[in-house]
């Protein structure tokens, strides 16, 4: 049996249930903007949903007095944000880009605005199933607790990457993405199907935000996402728009956020902050990586804006 206090296997087991827990908002909100730019539309307003569903969550489990309504909560405001952008972002010379940003903004301070008077009341938080009853290590029993919304999102990655290659919605949304020109010809609806893409899309963000609201660091507040949702665009293009791979990539994401942690749970302090911007390092890193010329956006939908 391997010693599970020595200062190697305490790091890894951190690493290991911090990447968990800080990789399920990325796994959501990428999860989305994979089938957002499937269709053929960027929503650079992620990061506004994601803010905007973690208030939202936060406030529907605070007064509905379940944390499972807050997400749903957090949903319909994700879908309603997200069909937002879908319907504007259709109308003619309407750049995605531009209102994004503009979603972005708009997200963030509609849930500072709205969310003030729940910066101070506790919620009911979401429960984590525990699968490490049988151990009588801590730091074992700490990493098999594992959060529903986490399966989900694992699920959800599969389910989507099944969906994308093997059924009839999953080759429409594909084939509008790539050619738009050739999607009409055929008769496909190419504004619903972009609109649906992005309005879901948005939904699994807003999901994501209940995550943090209401599971880790599980609290509301104006600092809550740290850019999350916009590091997820990145993550996106690294997963070359595959769900599976948003999910190993939001998990390697999740582990340079736990890092800094994990660190100090072995006695490592220096540097703490430094390590705790080791997320932002690999986003630069990666698109650093993704700009060359060989690699920049291969395998990208031929209708994204940012292709043309």
């Amino acid at each position: 049996m391997p010693d599970l206090h020595s200062p190697v296997a305490v790091l890894l087991l951190s690493l290991f249930a911090g990447a968990i827990r800080v990789s399920t908002p990325y796994l959501f909100v990428s999860l989305g903007e994979c089938l957002t730019e499937k269709g053929g539309r960027v929503n650079l307003g992620l990061e506004g949903i994601l803010v905007s569903g973690a208030m939202s969550g936060y406030a529907g489990a605070y007064l509905m007095g379940s944390a499972w309504q807050g997400v749903i909560a957090a949903a319909l405001v994700g879908l309603l944000l997200g069909c937002l952008h879908g319907l504007v972002c259709s109308l003619p010379r309407v750049s995605d880009i531009a209102f994004g940003i503009a979603l972005m903004l708009f997200g963030t301070g509609i849930a500072f605005y709205l969310g003030k008077p729940f910066i101070e009341p506790q919620a009911p938080m979401l429960a984590s199933i525990d699968l490490g009853n049988w151990t009588a290590s801590a730091q074992l029993h700490n990493a098999l607790k594992i959060n529903p919304l986490f399966v989900i999102g694992v699920v959800l990655a599969f389910a989507l990457q099944w969906g994308l290659r093997s059924t009839r919605w999953g080759m429409t949304l594909r084939l509008v993405g790539e050619n738009a020109e050739s999607a009409r010809a055929m008769g496909y609806p190419i504004t619903r199907v972009r609109v649906i893409a992005t309005a879901v899309g948005g939904m699994f963000a807003g999901v994501g935000g209940a995550y943090l609201s209401l599971v880790y660091p599980g609290s509301w507040n104006e600092g809550l996402s740290s850019g999350q949702g916009l590091m997820a665009v990145a993550l996106v293009i690294f997963a070359r728009w595959h769900p599976l791979r948003c999910l190993w990539a939001a998990l390697l994401f999740g582990a340079a956020g736990a890092l800094g942690p994990a660190l100090q749970a072995i006695g490592v302090t220096s540097g703490y902050y430094l390590f705790n911007a080791a997320p932002y390092v690999l986003t630069l890193a990666i698109m650093i990586f993704n700009c060359r010329p060989d690699r920049t956006l291969a395998g990208a939908p031929g209708e994204l804006s940012l292709t043309r």
